[in-house]
């Protein structure tokens, strides 16, 4: 017969049940997390189907009926967006997959939806002046299976089939007809202060000495 030193006191019954609970939800959460961890990992080395799969599941990405992926990082003033007629001003940084920028903007970029790739310009029709969003562009929406090259050095920048991540700032947007009007307005206006070429002193007035 053995004797404690310390008399245990009997377990009441409802105690054991929750503390069985607490274990299987312990259990439970600890094999969440691992497949989360272990789902990240197939993403990040899987195909680009196994990526957007799982980033769409991620806490503030939306999907579109195109398959582009976005998250707002600021959601700017709200209110109207770009069209095809408009002229945009933005920042941008674009990277694959690994984190390797392939492009990015010095300054203050205008482009026109009509002008780039259908994935960045569907994300521009989305932006209101002064947000800045997250993009993930399957290759479908991008530069699909044509890889693309440096014009300068040749080399290859985009591989072929490369699912593309873009940081996108709206700094501005404006419809193209006008901007080319205030071009003109401009240019005449320049044209008129410089006077004709050739153009001599007033008719009747002295020459000076």
């Amino acid at each position: 017969m053995s004797i404690t030193a310390v008399p245990i006191q009997p377990v009441k019954r409802g105690y054991v049940v929750w503390l069985w609970v607490a274990i299987a939800a312990a259990l439970v959460l600890s094999f969440a997390l691992a497949w989360k961890g272990t789902a990240g990992v197939v993403a990040e080395t899987g195909t680009n189907a196994q990526f957007l799969s799982y980033n769409a599941g991620q806490p503030g990405v939306v999907e579109t009926e195109s398959g582009l992926q976005y998250r707002v990082l600021e959601a700017g003033q709200g209110g109207a967006t770009p069209t095809d007629a408009d002229l945009v001003l933005v920042n941008y940084s674009g990277k694959l997959r690994d984190g390797t920028v392939f492009d990015e903007s010095r300054q203050p970029t205008p482009l026109s939806p009509k002008g780039v790739v259908p994935g960045f310009a569907e994300a521009l029709k989305l932006m209101p002046k002064g947000a800045k969003y997250r993009v993930w562009m399957k290759p479908e929406l991008a530069y699909g299976a044509s890889a693309q090259t440096n014009p300068q050095t040749g080399q290859e920048v985009i591989p072929a089939d490369s699912l593309l991540v873009f940081d996108i700032e709206m700094v501005d947007f404006m419809p193209e007809a006008v901007i080319r009007q205030m071009q003109m307005q401009q240019m005449m206006q320049s044209q008129g202060e410089g006077g004709a070429p050739g153009q001599g002193a007033p008719e009747g007035a002295a020459p000076q000495r």
